[in-house]
């Protein structure tokens, strides 16, 4: 397995609710298992990559996230698709300063390709905002396979790119 499925959390996997960090608030986007099972599928990792600015801004903790995190992972195995790993930046320019890892920097799939040994060329990226897709142009995902979700993952999957 050197390819995978970078998607993105809030706005993908997630409706996006702005600073979701608790169980109650996170609600999954329709089609999400869906479409990561077909990646699962097809020989892909999945590795989330998400901003989770709302830790630089004190609006709740880094371990709030990995709670939610660890609950959203074992929602995904409860459908028999397993999440590699989950990559976050926890920084905001305005807040922490600049760092490599806040989308549209490409550190964290930078982080995944060395971590994972994964063929960049082979990947895809999911996302619902430029940055992500400026990520993934930065750490060297072709064109091709940097997708703008727009809906649901459910209402994209017969033009997803890999599958």
């Amino acid at each position: 397995m050197n390819k995978a499925l970078f998607i993105d959390r809030d706005g993908v996997i997630n409706i996006d609710k702005v600073h979701v960090s608790e169980i109650a608030r996170f609600e999954f986007t329709d089609g999400i298992f869906d479409l990561c099972r077909r990646y699962t599928d097809a020989g892909y990792r999945i590795i989330v990559i998400t901003n989770q600015a709302g830790i630089a801004k004190g609006l709740y903790t880094e371990h709030d996230f990995l709670v939610l995190t660890r609950w959203m992972i074992d929602e995904f195995k409860s459908q028999g698709i397993e999440i590699d790993e989950v990559y976050h930046c926890p920084h905001h320019p305005y807040f922490t300063g600049r760092c490599n890892c806040r989308k549209p920097e490409p550190g964290m799939i930078l982080k995944a390709t060395e971590e994972f040994g994964l063929d960049i060329s082979c990947c895809v990226l999911i996302g619902d905002k430029e940055s992500d897709l400026e990520s993934g142009r930065r750490a060297g995902i072709p064109e091709a396979n940097r997708f703008l979700l727009k809906g649901s993952p459910k209402d994209n999957l017969l033009i997803l790119p890999g599958v």
